[in-house]
């Protein structure tokens, strides 16, 4: 029996709202160790470990529900390619918003538990975990252009792996949620250094948002316009890879 339209959106909402929590819940809450975590390196492998497999259990127990997008550059894509319905774009990537705001605000009502841990996620290094690019206050030193060339290449490949794998007559479908984790885990762990790590605007405009209104720092939201435009072209690139790699009788 298929979903209703409320189902899915509800899915949507509390996917994206679990997978924020993967990836935030790490990048915020170790920032202040004393021991284990001041290594950057173990705290780049748990930031990209809890996207993936947050990822992986989400679509595992919400994918049949909605499509498992929790990802506007996804639901974008899937359009494209024919796989979603155009009634429900605008509907999933509201939700998909939703869940990332209410996600990080919840991580950012941990983190405020200690001062010291408030003080050093909203400070302007730190945004929330914004991500960024070299310029306007940014802590990133990376250019702009390269940046919005790596998201477009990164989310094109997440976004085509999700599209292949989940194709109704793909020999992977029962394991897509595996390599769909997977590949989220090997995306943030080639860009976690450059920008932060996006593919997906939901998760960059809840930090930018919500750091912007608890510090007054404004950098991340004045470049979230290059996390919304460069994931977005690269799932429309992979819809259209998808569409020409289907068998001619599809």
């Amino acid at each position: 029996m298929s979903s209703t339209p409320l189902q899915r959106y509800l899915a949507e909402f509390l996917g994206t709202f679990g997978l924020l929590v993967a990836i935030t819940g790490p990048a915020l809450l170790t920032f202040n160790s004393s021991t284990l975590f001041t290594d950057f390196d173990v705290r780049y492998l748990m930031i990209a470990f809890g996207a993936g497999l947050g990822l992986l259990g989400l679509v595992y127990a919400l994918g049949d529900v909605s499509g498992g997008h929790f990802n506007p550059a996804v639901t974008i894509g899937a359009f494209v390619a024919g796989r979603t319905s155009a009634r429900d774009v605008l509907p999933y990537v509201a939700c998909q918003v939703l869940g990332a705001l209410v996600a990080v605000a919840t991580i950012a009502g941990v983190a405020h538990g200690s001062s010291s841990l408030w003080h050093t996620v909203t400070s302007p290094g730190a945004a929330l975990g914004s991500e960024g690019y070299a310029g306007n206050g940014s802590p990133y030193t990376v250019a702009m252009a390269s940046v919005f060339l790596l998201e477009v290449a990164l989310t094109f490949l997440f976004v085509l792996v999700i599209l292949r794998a989940t194709e109704g007559q793909s020999s992977a479908k029962n394991a897509a949620p595996i390599g769909i984790g997977l590949t989220l885990t090997m995306i943030h762990l080639a860009s976690l250094t450059i920008d932060g790590t996006s593919v997906n605007p939901a998760r960059s405009f809840a930090p930018a948002v919500l750091s912007w209104m608890f510090s007054g720092d404004h950098w991340a939201l004045t470049q979230n316009w290059l996390f919304w435009v460069a994931p977005i072209v690269g799932g429309v690139i992979a819809a259209l890879a998808d569409r020409a790699l289907r068998p001619s009788s599809a």
